[in-house]
């Protein structure tokens, strides 16, 4: 991290309700989770009365299989945006340059200039029909974050090639990828994977996710995580979650039919953007986004507030929740 940049660089907004009351549609993170989890987290107390073992064994295995990736190739981290801290620490510098997707995760942008580096900003849908030449380093969100659209396989290789041949390491966010049927890019030389737990497994506050990178990437991820970068219940948990293959199919499955559902019944009245992901991103039309959001809210919802996003001015972004909890939001919405 540049000392020089951090002055310059403010927080970004984030989705996510503190008042335990409000029915939260705003984070996207699944409002189930594995059966069996507080066992495991109970059982890693007497053990985190010492340090966790930093090579996270267990950890790394249970990744490398969920993945389809070696076990070494994956570097722990305390969720998905310390992954992403982590590439971009070991990959820019001042005066380097990065490619990144718009809207998209607005942490992107914070963390290259927290580098000193300067970010570049193109439509998330030109991004790999961009020259990967003049930048450092690219960023795909895939699936985009907050309009849900996924890229191919093929083109995300494919562009993974043409930045191997311009010396530009591509960094692909999959934080929502375990919600869809496409295959991870995680072991592709010259790329960089950010996963985070937190998504699939309903779990944010437990902070667990991974860098994953072959060759001298990975060399650089591995020397420069921090020393325990894993709680011991982070690291057992997480584990345990990435084991738990019939709980992913099942609320893949779960998403993929409420989604459908959710978007037949608000057409009608939002302009609602094509999705593979947990969440559906809606364009108000003619109505403000602050009478929308605030109409959710008295009825018990928290929806967000998309506009936070660069390039949106006109939109929400809502979850994809359990069915009845769904119904709820779609007669919030359409009252």
């Amino acid at each position: 991290m540049n000392p020089d940049a951090v002055a310059g660089v403010e927080r970004v907004p984030h989705g996510g309700a503190t008042d335990a009351t409000i029915l939260d549609f705003s984070a996207n993170t699944n409002p189930e989770r594995p059966s069996g989890i507080v066992s495991v987290y109970e059982s890693a107390y007497g053990a985190a009365t010492h340090y966790p073992n930093d090579d996270y064994c267990e950890f790394r295995t249970a990744a490398g299989e969920y993945l389809g990736c070696e076990p070494r190739a994956v570097v722990p981290t305390a969720g998905g945006s310390a992954a992403l801290r982590l590439a971009f620490e070991v990959t820019l510098g001042g005066d380097d340059d990065a490619l990144l997707p718009r809207p998209s995760f607005g942490e992107y942008e914070r963390e290259v200039r927290l580098q000193g580096a300067e970010p570049t900003v193109v439509d998330h849908d030109d991004l790999l029909w961009t020259d990967p030449e003049p930048y450092d380093v690219a960023v795909i969100c895939n699936p985009n974050n907050p309009t849900g659209e996924a890229h191919p396989l093929a083109d995300v290789r494919a562009y993974a090639e043409e930045c191997r041949a311009a010396d530009t390491v591509l960094i692909v966010d999959e934080a929502f990828l375990d919600f869809t049927d496409h295959r991870t890019l995680a072991g592709e030389p010259g790329v960089v994977v950010a996963r985070s737990l937190t998504k699939m497994f309903g779990l944010p506050g437990l902070r667990v996710g991974m860098a994953v990178a072959r060759g001298h990437l990975r060399e650089r991820l591995e020397a420069a995580r921090p020393v325990w970068g894993l709680s011991t219940p982070a690291a057992d948990v997480g584990a345990y979650c990435l084991r738990q293959t019939r709980f992913v199919a099942r609320t893949r499955d779960r998403v993929r039919r409420e989604r459908e559902r959710m978007t037949d019944a608000l057409e009608p009245a939002f302009d609602v953007w094509p999705s593979e992901a947990p969440f559906l991103l809606l364009d108000v039309g003619d109505r403000t986004v602050e009478d929308v959001v605030d109409a959710a809210r008295r009825n018990g919802i928290a929806i967000r507030d998309a506009t936070t996003f660069d390039g949106l001015d006109s939109h929400v972004r809502v979850a994809v929740r359990r069915p009845d909890e769904n119904d709820r939001l779609v007669a919030a919405l359409l009252e």
